[in-house]
């Protein structure tokens, strides 16, 4: 048998150009079309890699790190090393000795004495010490312009005088004069003290006995166990309360008139004719009490005593009134006293 023919491409059944050109779907390929494809692509895949590979070899060996190498890790590694260099520089410099400053002495001489104790002159500069082996004893005045620094104790004969003294340690001070004396934080006083005029603004304590010829405070207390002594008398001063005068129970042309202090005092009456039952007087007080006081009252005189006297009481005032009409035309009165 004759084998089959293949049918040849005529030109009625070759395909058009646009068949050459549109792609083929890869389910129409062949085997071997695949295979072709995959080894070219990686053929070209070995090529960039090959390209990549020989531009990196071209590059330097520093580039190549600063490439691996992030930029922040080199600043912090630059501020590390910068800061390790100002550390050892100053440790360097505390090991090393503090210059000490060369001052020349310079010996005085007879000459050089006797041209002091006849001339104003200068001896030596600033950077020089002039040293006395020997007591010395200065008959004028003496001026320091710098700083006067003593070694050991001073001692005056006579007074000193400075805008300001500071005493870093203990001083002991005989007879001193303060004009002004201004204590920041604790005085202790171990032995008896004269003070013509203090002022305390805060809180005081006192442990021990004071003396005083006058103490004025606002307020005192007396706290714990303590007692308060007062050997001779006692006076309550202040400005006299207000009084409101009961003329009918005074009597016709009976008069009232009182003196002393919120604390104390006396209330005089003079009755006179048809008096009769209730209060002779309402006594104000300057200061209100916080509280309702406690107000004492005692007769004076044996007409007072023919009352039938008893109080009226609250806070800002006080009455002091008869149950009984006073005996008329007499002359008597009361004495009170009010604490709170």
């Amino acid at each position: 048998m004759e084998p089959e023919k293949k049918d040849e491409p005529t030109a009625e059944n070759e395909p058009s150009e646009e068949e050459k050109q549109a792609p083929t779907d890869a389910l129409s390929r062949t085997p071997e079309d695949l295979e072709e494809e995959a080894d070219k692509a990686s053929n070209e895949i070995d090529a960039a890699s090959s390209a990549e590979e020989a531009n990196a070899k071209k590059l330097s060996p520093i580039k190549r790190v600063l490439r691996k190498v992030n930029v922040y890790l080199l600043i912090f590694i630059l501020l590390v090393v910068v800061g390790g260099a100002i550390a050892l520089v100053n440790y360097l410099n505390s090991q090393k000795a503090p210059v000490v400053p060369d001052v020349a002495s310079q010996q005085l001489s007879a000459d050089a004495l006797k041209q002091l104790a006849n001339t104003d002159a200068t001896v030596g500069n600033s950077s020089q010490t002039l040293t006395i082996q020997g007591n010395t004893i200065i008959t004028g005045q003496t001026l320091a312009r710098g700083n006067l620094n003593v070694a050991g104790n001073l001692q005056t004969g006579g007074s000193i005088t400075a805008p300001t003294i500071t005493v870093a340690g203990a001083a002991n001070l005989g007879a001193t004069q303060i004009n002004s004396l201004q204590i920041a934080t604790t005085l202790a006083v171990q032995g008896s003290t004269t003070l013509a005029d203090i002022n305390v603004a805060g809180t005081s304590s006192f442990s021990g006995a004071m003396t005083a010829s006058q103490i004025t405070v606002t307020r005192l207390i007396l706290s714990g166990n303590a007692s308060l002594t007062i050997p001779n008398h006692i006076s309550f001063t202040g400005p006299p309360p207000t009084r409101t005068v009961n003329s009918a129970v005074l009597g016709n042309g009976g008069t009232m008139s009182v003196n002393g202090s919120d604390t104390s005092g006396t209330i005089n009456i003079n009755t006179g004719s048809n008096t009769v039952a209730g209060c002779f007087a309402k006594i104000t007080f300057q200061q209100a009490y916080t509280n309702q006081p406690h107000v004492i009252v005692s007769p004076i005189g044996s007409a007072a005593g023919q009352t039938q006297y008893y109080v009226d009481r609250n806070n800002t005032s006080f009455s002091i009134c008869t149950a009984n009409a006073a005996p008329p035309n007499q002359t008597f009165g009361f004495d009170f006293f009010v604490t709170n």
